[in-house]
């Protein structure tokens, strides 16, 4: 009798051969279960008081901090790209303690509002960011009761204010980022009476305080004195991130936010099966400076790395990725 070797025995019938489905780059492309399009991006830009050139942020490379000028040139750029939106950022020449320059008609961000509206109003969504951490001297994101404690409901106020500026300025969505409780129907309640029922509410509903919003501080130029703990979620917890979001879809937000992205998966794709609204995410300066320093270093295929960040956000759950990669990633599809 014969030995057959094992090398030549014939292989088993296998009904199921997923690499069928992986050959080509062509089959990939097809059965793909995630796409990212440039409308489900939106571009988060900072526009600074004072400054006569766009200024670089280092700790952020490629992302700058504007003028007017420069900022009219990037939306218009976000919009021939086919962008989803652009999220304003607002960096004042002066501060004071409760952020008296957020609902000032002619403060940065609300001037920067309407130059950004008349430039791509129609053509692109036009979104601010709503709360007081750039303006306040202190850097929190609200106003400071005796004892140095944010104080809630008085930053809600202050919250109030500043949503009917933003919208009277030409925001079609607040971005509603402090965290405080109660901020979304405090909002709410405030644009209807002013006659803005029509604007958006983003709310950033589960919003962690992270290690990973360093390099944000220099692009705002952030006061803060101690830290955000006492408001942001912490870190540990995932459940909490449900009720947060629960709590903001009762109050009427339309769009519902978890930040930061890529550390809180889980958390976003939780959300993602609650939420009868939009589920954005926001892949937040950090990451986007750990990409950076890596590639930089030769250790990650740059454009790689970006590409497989952006599909694990939407593949969690994400409609919408806020992301400063949303320009150059339009550009891959």
């Amino acid at each position: 009798m014969t030995q057959m070797h094992a090398s030549s025995r014939p292989s088993p019938a296998l009904t199921h051969r997923p690499r069928r489905l992986r050959r080509s780059p062509a089959m990939r492309r097809l059965v793909a279960e995630t796409r990212l399009h440039p409308a489900s991006l939106v571009l988060p830009v900072f526009v600074r008081e004072g400054i006569e050139s766009p200024r670089p942020i280092t700790s952020m490379p490629g992302v700058m901090q504007h003028t007017l000028d420069s900022l009219r040139e990037v939306a218009t750029a976000a919009a021939e790209a086919g962008l989803g939106g652009i999220m304003l950022f607002g960096v004042p020449a002066e501060r004071d303690a409760e952020g008296s320059a957020g609902d000032d008609p002619d403060g940065i961000l609300n001037r920067a509002l309407r130059a950004v509206v008349a430039e791509v109003g129609g053509e692109l969504v036009v979104q601010s960011d709503l709360c007081l951490d750039e303006f306040t001297s202190h850097g929190h994101c609200g106003v400071l009761d005796a004892a140095g404690f944010v104080d809630n409901d008085a930053t809600l106020e202050r919250y109030t204010a500043m949503a009917v500026a933003q919208a009277e300025a030409g925001a079609e969505i607040l971005g509603l980022s402090g965290m405080m409780d109660g901020q979304v129907a405090a909002v709410r309640g405030a644009l209807e009476a002013a006659g803005h029922a029509d604007t958006g509410i983003l709310a950033y509903a589960a919003k962690y305080a992270s290690a990973f919003y360093g390099p944000f501080r220099e692009a705002v130029d952030s006061q803060l004195q101690g830290d955000r703990r006492s408001y942001q979620q912490d870190p540990a917890n995932r459940r909490e991130g449900l009720r947060e979001a629960q709590l903001d879809l009762d109050e009427g937000a339309d769009i519902v936010m978890v930040k930061p992205a890529m550390s809180y998966l889980d958390v976003l794709s939780d959300v993602a099966r609650l939420s009868t609204v939009p589920v954005w995410a926001y892949q937040v300066s950090g990451e986007a400076a750990m990409i950076e320093a890596a590639a930089q270093n030769g250790w990650i295929d740059r454009e790689a790395a970006i590409r497989e960040s952006l599909l694990s956000i939407a593949r969690a759950g994400a409609d919408t990725i806020l992301t400063y990669y949303a320009l150059e990633a339009a550009a891959w599809n």
